[in-house]
């Protein structure tokens, strides 16, 4: 059987998870009967592109992206409409695409996945010329986004830091929002956010378009209107629920294209990296552009499988980390014997 060639890309330094620790487990878990693989790391912001990029030209079938949604986004809009598929072992702050496309988050059934090989096509959106993957938007999440990018902490209690520092002194804006395509139509809100989504959420299980599908060839946009600080916890509840579309607070629609027109400059997001832009967002979807392995289940998890995949997630990073300790005992053992022999035999002499 012909070896199929699997780049892994990681960032050194994003997420919460220990990149040595799922390096370690490729070497372990990967099939090496079916695949010959390569491991990069990168060196600055864009840099996953440029080797997601030299590793279709070279020929990779599949280039996997360790990391959360910004380093995924990285590698995969250089696989869009190409041979090569995306793989992705999660190790993000939220983990937002992985999460909606059931892809484990314990690297060792991330690596099962990938040997299993199965190959789907998924939707990838456009927001101003830039590919996105998970989601997009303008308001609240992008002035929140703009914020967590500073932060020096990461991870979900991180974000929801920020969160709260940005509410307390953030204004709605007025928005003009045209659908462009069979069902035209112009409307006028003022809004807490205008979120775009391919996928269903922004991570963590924060479910800010529960019904959207990487493969309906559909966006999803989801308005916030505005709330008092009374209903936000109502509303929270609904996102992790994903039943944001019970809310009083939310309109949802789907659509092919639309234009977003701002009365000011500031701040968007294409999955959760921020960007400075003017007063007119041009954000439309691309059916079937993107090669991705993952599970034919796509969507919010039922609460059962989350405690099932929590409690599996968790057996094996403590497994994981058990190896880790193990392997370092021994190296430490082995370093201990050297010097003892060492000096025995000095003292021999």
């Amino acid at each position: 059987m012909l070896k199929k060639k699997i780049v892994f890309i990681y960032n050194p330094i994003s997420g919460v998870s220990g990149k040595r620790l799922i390096l370690n487990q490729i070497d372990l878990q990967l099939d090496r009967q079916k695949f010959d693989y390569e491991l990069l790391k990168t060196a600055h912001a864009g840099h996953a592109t440029q080797l997601a990029s030299t590793a279709v030209r070279e020929g990779a079938d599949i280039v996997c992206a360790i990391g959360g949604d910004g380093t995924i986004n990285e590698v995969a809009r250089a696989l869009i409409h190409t041979t090569a598929a995306l793989a992705i072992i999660p190790c993000g702050s939220g983990n937002g695409l992985a999460r909606h496309l059931h892809i484990p988050l314990d690297p060792i059934r991330a690596i099962e996945l990938i040997n299993e090989g199965d190959v789907r096509l998924m939707d990838y959106g456009v927001i101003n010329l830039h590919p996105f993957f998970c989601t997009c938007g303008v308001g609240f999440d992008a002035a929140v986004s703009s914020k967590f990018a500073k932060s020096k902490f990461r991870g979900p209690l991180a974000y929801i830091e920020n969160v709260l520092a940005t509410i307390l002194r953030y204004n709605p804006e007025t928005y003009d929002i045209d659908i462009i395509d069979e069902n035209a139509e112009h409307s006028i809100h003022k809004a807490f956010l205008i979120s775009v989504g391919n996928a269903s959420q922004y991570g963590n299980n924060f479910y800010i378009a529960p019904q959207a599908s990487v493969r309906d060839g559909l966006l999803d946009v989801t308005i916030l209107h505005p709330f008092t600080v009374i209903d936000a916890t109502q509303i929270a509840i609904h996102m992790m629920n994903g039943t944001l579309d019970d809310s009083p607070f939310i309109s949802i629609f789907q659509c092919k294209s639309l234009s977003i027109h701002r009365q000011k400059e500031g701040a968007i997001h294409f999955d959760g990296d921020p960007m400075d832009s003017g007063t007119d967002i041009d954000i439309a979807i691309v059916p079937k552009g993107l090669q991705c392995i993952c599970p034919k289940k796509e969507g919010v998890y039922a609460p059962v499988e989350n405690v099932q995949n929590a409690l599996v997630e968790q057996f094996n990073m403590m497994y994981m980390r058990s190896e880790e300790i193990i392997r370092a005992n021994r190296r430490t053992n082995k370093r201990l014997l050297a010097q003892t022999k060492g000096i025995l035999k000095r003292l021999k002499k």
